[in-house]
């Protein structure tokens, strides 16, 4: 487990326009060849976060999907970001994670957002993801996750040698401006608490239904303090995560060893609890 290198990519997403944000976000991540490990692009990248544009959701099959993995061949590192996918069970906000390799792991959006309705449009994910990259372990995350401190709890596995469920967390989220604060605080609960980095991607900008993004992505260490913050502007941002500073503050602090004995046992049904002694 080396330092990490997360590039993070706030945008000004167009509003329903797949193809133009592909080339869009094409161009804003061509320089970021051989200088970065893993970027990360804003929740629903190609539309912006609308209930309308299921009608245009594409399949696994589709030219996004294909569009995320040549990126990664390009860059020479991992891209994800997420997009809406339909499938045989319906369309879900799906957070794809592409590594130059041509490997493809997903997330689907546990927590649909019932304020905006997205509920009665979008299937809700079943799956907590954690995938391996660059000897990191890395929790994929989608917006409206951010404030359900459960879902993203990190576990302390003694069986396997004392270490944590994951070591980075990434939430990529369209975040209106109106509720900044409780985005920029919460990205630190989740470091704090989980002791590890969370890196939060959001857009700038404003959509189709009027609202307003102020960005604030941020490259956040286990401590609460920032490795990188981004202003209300469209930016690329490369932040190193210091792998050495990350393992030392767990064994000076091995808060998560103290953590209640319990686990879910089941995501895709009603939260039900185990308790363990």
């Amino acid at each position: 487990m080396g330092d990490l290198r997360v590039s993070l990519v706030q945008g000004e997403t167009r509003w329903h326009d797949p193809a133009g944000n592909r080339d869009y976000y094409a161009r804003l991540i061509a320089p970021l060849h051989g200088t970065t490990d893993l970027v990360v692009l804003p929740e629903t990248f190609t539309s912006g976060f609308s209930n309308d544009a299921i009608g245009s959701a594409e399949g696994m099959d589709g030219p996004t999907v294909a569009w995320m993995q040549e990126q990664a061949a390009r860059l020479g590192a991992a891209v994800t970001g997420s997009v809406q996918l339909r499938t045989d069970e319906g369309v879900f906000n799906r957070m794809l994670f592409a590594t130059p390799d041509g490997g493809l792991v997903h997330y689907d959006k546990r927590h649909l957002f019932s304020f905006a309705r997205e509920h009665e449009r979008y299937a809700p994910g079943k799956d907590r993801v954690v995938v391996a990259w660059k000897g990191w372990r890395i929790l994929l995350q989608v917006c409206y996750d951010l404030r359900f401190p459960v879902f993203s709890r990190n576990l302390f596995d003694a069986a396997r040698a004392g270490q944590a469920d994951y070591d980075l967390a990434l939430y990529v989220a369209n975040w209106p401006s109106v509720r900044a604060y409780p985005w920029k605080t919460l990205l630190r609960a989740r470091a704090i608490e989980n002791l590890c980095y969370v890196v939060g991607v959001n857009r700038v900008g404003t959509d189709g239904n009027g609202l307003h993004y102020s960005g604030d992505s941020a490259a956040i260490d286990f401590l609460g303090h920032p490795a990188s913050e981004c202003a209300d502007e469209e930016v690329v941002a490369t932040a190193t995560l210091q792998a050495a500073e990350l393992l030392a503050h767990r064994q000076r602090f091995p808060a998560l060893r103290d953590g209640d004995g319990f686990a879910i046992e089941d995501w895709s049904a009603p939260l039900r609890w185990r308790y363990s002694p």
